[in-house]
């Protein structure tokens, strides 16, 4: 393995104000290790400045960290997945009232159709079409990794991927034209949730909740036994999955002075912004400013 360049960022919601790169071995643990609850093999640092492991189940934090001399938890999360294996009326009956409701009113209320691609001459017929779309997403306008990539190499990937039955992409159309999509790449029994975006234009009509909703009533006939949200959280997530684990990011650096400053700077911008949103919370400013944001997001 080879070390790769990690841009430890300074942020505020998707908003980077500065940025320090490092050498990081970077260490990213699958859903199938995470649900299986094994222990990352840590490769050889080399002349790397540490490793970055992502995705760590937290139980296991103090294992991991404790005999290394310089930590820092980048973020802690819960990592959703949907249990694929139970079918599509066991996974509904499990969902709560509000959400099957609110599932069932939004389709309703948009009035699209969704199109599905899986071989390739669909998946590259997805691209050309999503690709446009993907470039006025919030996703992209942010320099999020779930916006697809116009990237020649990114697309030959795509297409490898769905040469081995690797792919499954959904794009919802209103009328002919289409204001959301969805991509999702295999690895072994898990379908991840990579690359999804949306018209900002259509937004208050939640396009992406729709098909979301169509393409699991696809998934749950398909070959893949989990469906795996990866990092972060989000409500979304949160009110469709049938499980998680409590995970965490978790920097493990040399003890350097540049690495200690580095972890310094990091531990107190990021408690100053909590600080701040504690404040805030607590503040009858927080409805506008929320209103303001979800304008910033079209």
């Amino acid at each position: 393995m080879t070390a790769t360049r990690v841009t430890l960022k300074f942020q505020i919601g998707a908003r980077t104000l500065a940025a320090m790169p490092r050498h990081l071995e970077r260490v990213a643990l699958e859903l199938e290790a995470v649900l299986a609850d094994t222990l990352p093999t840590l490769p050889p640092i080399g002349a790397a400045d540490g490793y970055f492991i992502t995705s760590l189940p937290a139980k296991h934090l103090a294992t991991v960290a404790g005999t290394w001399p310089l930590v820092g938890v980048r973020q802690r999360y819960t990592r959703y997945h949907i249990d694929l294996r139970h079918g599509h009326d066991a996974w509904m009956a499990g969902l709560s009232g509000q959400t099957r409701s609110t599932l069932r009113r939004k389709t309703r209320r948009l009035e699209g159709n969704v199109r599905r691609y899986r071989s390739v001459p669909e998946i590259a017929a997805f691209m050309d079409l999503a690709i446009p779309l993907a470039a006025r997403t919030y996703q992209a306008r942010h320099g999020l990794d779930a916006a697809l990539s116009a990237d020649a190499t990114f697309r030959q990937e795509i297409a490898s991927a769905a040469a081995d039955d690797r792919v499954r992409a959904w794009a919802l159309f209103v009328e002919e034209r289409p204001i959301a999509y969805l991509c999702c790449t295999g690895q072994g029994q898990v379908l991840r949730y990579d690359h999804v975006g949306h018209d900002p234009d259509f937004a208050d009509r939640s396009p992406g909740t729709v098909l979301m909703a169509a393409a699991l009533a696809d998934l749950f006939g398909d070959r893949f036994a989990w469906f795996d949200f990866l990092e972060g959280g989000g409500q979304h997530k949160r009110q469709l999955a049938t499980g998680g684990t409590d995970c965490v990011d978790l920097l493990m650096l040399r003890p350097t002075i540049v690495n200690r400053a580095v972890l310094a700077a990091l531990g107190g911008f990021e408690g100053s912004v909590g600080l701040a949103r504690r404040g805030l919370a607590a503040s009858p400013l927080l409805g506008p400013l929320r209103g303001w944001v979800r304008n910033l997001r079209r």
